[in-house]
């Protein structure tokens, strides 16, 4: 039985890490993920949350210069008080939303019907903004504007629906207010280190109690394999989508979105 977890524990791992940073929904996968696998219970939801950080930890490790640079030049120069400050900005919607819907979202939303109709629901829009977004202005991730970076901070607030992507939410959002593909991805990856940091650290604490020296051992593998299936992704995703853009995940959101809802139709 043991045994079993933990190669589920690597399933979820892969799962969180190739898919955090993509515009499809790690959440949304990890729940899709859970069902195929039998996983359930607040043991279950405390994990998907928790390896997040493997995730987080591969952008700090692949950005770890840009990082260094502004925690180094946050007191004296102001191009790296502005970036600090933009991450804060953007950061707060989420944070503020998240203190008062954490129960409704955990306990109405986390379910495998609401993830496929977002995924669906998520391509069709992905698509639709690729093809009308404005001519993008601001090609560095320096040069986004604080209001700008409010604006990409309340689309965040949308990725609370699971299959929604929070990923996918900060970079349309931003493509919309005419930041390019390049900025706007980095920007999202960003912005993932203080709200997942923060998420990963509310359900730790809020759920304390429910967790075992077998489970901190399952987390603890999530979380390696999570980290290292993250850093080909981070490593490789902003050359990508500078290259041949968005659609091919829409397209994928759609496929997937379509199968699970055949899927579960079936079961049900």
């Amino acid at each position: 039985m043991l045994t079993s977890l933990f190669v589920s524990a690597i399933i979820l791992g892969i799962v969180e890490g190739l898919t955090e940073f993509l515009p499809i929904s790690s959440t949304g996968h990890l729940i899709l993920a859970d069902r195929l696998l039998g996983l359930e219970g607040p043991e279950s939801k405390l994990f998907d949350i928790v390896i997040q950080l493997g995730a987080i930890l591969a952008v700090c490790w692949v950005y770890r210069d840009r990082l260094l640079r502004a925690a180094e030049g946050i007191l004296t120069q102001r191009t790296q008080q502005h970036f600090v400050a933009n991450i804060v900005i953007a950061f707060l919607p989420a944070a503020i939303a998240g203190v008062f819907l954490y129960r409704i979202i955990k306990d109405v939303l986390f379910s495998p019907w609401v993830v496929a109709v977002s995924l669906i629901v998520g391509g069709v829009l992905i698509l639709v903004i690729e093809r009308v977004r404005p001519q993008p202005i601001v090609q560095d991730v320096d040069r986004i504007s604080w209001g700008t970076a409010l604006a990409i901070g309340c689309c965040q607030i949308l990725a609370m629906i699971p299959g929604v992507s929070r990923a996918g939410a900060t970079i349309m959002g931003a493509l919309m207010l005419r930041v390019d593909r390049a900025p706007a991805t980095q920007f999202s990856f960003f912005l993932a280190i203080p709200t997942m940091l923060g998420a990963s650290v509310y359900d730790l604490y809020k759920n304390r109690a429910i967790i075992t020296t077998d489970g901190a051992a399952l987390i603890a593998v999530g979380f390696v394999v999570a980290f290292i299936a993250a850093l080909f992704v981070v490593r490789r995703l902003v050359d990508f989508v500078s290259r041949h853009g968005f659609g091919v995940f829409a397209w994928y959101r759609i496929v997937v979105g379509a199968i699970a809802l055949v899927a579960l139709a079936i079961a049900s």
